[in-house]
């Protein structure tokens, strides 16, 4: 509320002279609340009881405007939300808090299409809490056309075996579903381009689902690509009729391989060939690495190899033979390399042994040591066996552990006799 004092004309009576003022009290929204006359001997107390009314109604104010703030619901926390996207996007018990603090600017977005997208999710067979879910997790969704929405189920249902399936995809790839509508001609060229190598529809769909900027550039690019894969494979010696299923394995192992230029996997081959690697060898690490020889780069490899052979103690031949038994080891850098050695000899493990076993290098330490834990509590002794049976998946180790303990259950005189049942 705003006072201002505004003086009148004088007044005159017989008995003494004054000043007649008037005082103008304003609402905030600028209308005229009531006027004062008042006068000029009044003047000095009213002046000093109106600043404390004014005072007051300051921080009263003010207090008002906290707690409005405050317990105002959060879809209007912020004048530059669209309020229909908030409010359709509670409607759908989406975490609004969340997108708030992660992905604020799409809630800012006009125009938006919350209803459209969920339908169409619910079209599919998703529930409402996947629904929420997906939104939740990436609620640009809301921001695609619906035209574009539903050309992008089209195309999915189009490789994806059913909708129960596609929906699970969505749930955990919405970004590689919700995509920009000018990459949908790219999409459906590259899904062509790949059912002419025989990739079936599931291996099309994760590549789609795992890897979608490779359905998303033109196609020529990974035409590009796949046919220096393909070159390469048959300069090192690979059979052509195996060629594509070498190919379908390679690209369903490391989608990714598609998305490097050519010429880093030229340059990568030619740092192996100097280095002593035969054709037959490097077409086996170009298969047994997954591709991820693609994603390495001379520089990275030549910090590992030297580390590996200093740190063994191995000539340039010898180093060649370990890398085929655990191609792996290229991938490694230096600092991993080193924690995972000094843990192994921690554990009493020799550098002979590694030598012989490499691929123990593959496992973290803490699995090396909980294994090593676990083969102790049989009467197995690392430091003086083979350290195959450290080696392989959990799964793998499980059967080797199993192994051992049945050969501790049989009895040494009698190695068919039937096992001990458990007491």
């Amino acid at each position: 509320m705003a006072v201002y004092w505004t003086p009148s004309e004088a007044h005159t009576s017989s008995s003494t002279a004054f000043q007649e003022h008037s005082i103008l009290f304003l609402h905030p929204d600028g209308s005229t609340s009531f006027t004062l006359m008042m006068r000029d001997q009044d003047k000095a107390l009213l002046s000093s009881m109106l600043r404390l009314i004014s005072a007051s109604l300051c921080l009263q104010c003010h207090r008002v405007t906290y707690l409005s703030s405050t317990f105002r619901p959060c879809g209007t926390l912020s004048s530059a939300e669209n309020q229909q996207t908030v409010e359709a996007l509670y409607g759908l018990s989406v975490d609004i808090q969340k997108v708030r603090k992660l992905k604020g600017w799409v809630l800012q977005q006009s125009p938006s299409y919350t209803k459209e997208v969920a339908d169409l999710l619910k079209d599919l067979g998703a529930s409402g809490t996947i629904i929420s879910q997906i939104l939740t997790v990436y609620p640009e969704a809301v921001l695609c056309n619906p035209d574009q929405t539903l050309a992008q189920k089209v195309l999915w249902l189009s490789v994806c075996p059913n909708q129960k399936e596609l929906v699970g995809i969505i749930e955990k790839f919405p970004a590689s579903f919700f995509t920009s509508s000018s990459h949908h001609d790219n999409q459906r060229n590259n899904i062509t381009y790949l059912q002419s190598l025989n990739l079936n529809k599931r291996m099309i769909t994760k590549l789609m689902a795992s890897a979608p900027q490779s359905f998303s550039r033109p196609v020529e690019q990974n035409k590009e690509m796949v046919h220096s894969l393909q070159q390469t494979y048959q300069d090192l010696g690979g059979d052509e009729a195996n060629m594509k299923i070498w190919l379908q394995k390679l690209l369903s192992q490391n989608p990714f391989v598609l998305l490097k230029p050519p010429e880093v996997l030229r340059q990568n081959m030619l740092f192996l060939q100097d280095r002593g690697f035969s054709t037959a060898e490097l077409l086996y690490l170009l298969s047994k690495l997954k591709g991820f020889v693609i994603e390495l780069n001379p520089d990275s490899m030549r910090h590992t190899l030297n580390y590996s052979q200093d740190t063994l103690g191995c000539s340039e031949t010898e180093l060649r033979d370990i890398i085929v038994r655990c191609p792996a080891l290229l991938y490694y850098p230096e600092d991993i390399l080193a924690e995972r050695f000094q843990g192994l000899l921690r554990a009493g493990i020799s550098m002979h042994q590694i030598t012989q076993t490499p691929t123990v290098l593959e496992l973290t330490t803490q699995i090396v040591n909980y294994r090593i834990q676990r083969l102790k509590s049989r009467g197995y002794d690392v430091r003086t066996a083979s350290l195959d049976v450290l080696n392989g998946t959990k799964k793998d180790f499980e059967v080797n552990y199993g192994k051992l303990q049945l050969c501790r259950q049989r009895p040494l005189f009698n190695p068919v006799a039937p096992l001990k049942g458990d007491d």
